[in-house]
């Protein structure tokens, strides 16, 4: 009795083990990580710099805590994200050469992404203020992938990057990028000097 319930536990034993699940396994594709974006919502800036824009109300603003800042650059931080926008101000002063100056540094930091990007485009964009500004697209393992700068060519000069504080690569956090391009785009259709 006892070898025969020893051959049925074994047969059983050998049953279950032999299925044929193994033959289906598939592995599990690596994952990505998952962004829940919120509905902007959007707030006005504190009036203690010399622009004023709408940022969304999920970011903080922090100063600009770098050795070599001026009182009022800015980080917009968007901590659910690990990402900001760098804000460089620069007064113009009626200066020709001084925006000119400013202009070519601005487009040498944008260049230097060249080197890893897979895409470099810039466009115009005519804001709704009636400004202009230049938005400079970055595609590719970059670490700053939008990029922009605004002036009024007399006063006022704003450049700003988009960076995030984070190893994953860029086409993982591609709906975190478009996500904060478009609070980009309102911050600057917001965009209002003051005098």
């Amino acid at each position: 009795m006892i070898k025969h319930s020893l051959i049925f536990l074994t047969g059983l034993l050998l049953a279950a083990c032999g299925s044929n699940s193994s033959d289906n396994y598939v592995p599990k594709p690596k994952g990505f990580p998952r962004f829940d974006l919120p509905t902007p919502r959007y707030k006005l800036l504190d009036p203690t710099h010399p622009y004023q824009f709408e940022y969304n109300s999920i970011a903080r603003v922090l100063p600009d805590t770098f050795a070599r800042s001026e009182p009022d650059w800015i980080f917009i931080n968007y901590p659910t994200f690990k990402a900001s926008v760098q804000l460089t101000y620069k007064p113009v002063l009626n200066d020709g050469n001084r925006l000119r100056a400013m202009l070519d540094d601005s487009y040498k930091l944008a260049a230097r992404h060249k080197i890893k990007a897979a895409v470099f485009e810039e466009r115009r964009v005519q804001l709704k203020s009636g400004l202009e500004a230049s938005v400079i697209d970055l595609g590719g393992e970059v670490p700053s992938q939008v990029q922009f700068i605004t002036t009024d060519s007399t006063t006022h000069f704003l450049r700003g990057a988009l960076y995030f504080n984070t190893a994953t690569e860029n086409d993982s956090l591609q709906p975190a990028i478009q996500y904060i391009r478009n609070d980009i785009m309102h911050m600057l259709n917001t965009l209002k000097w003051r005098k």
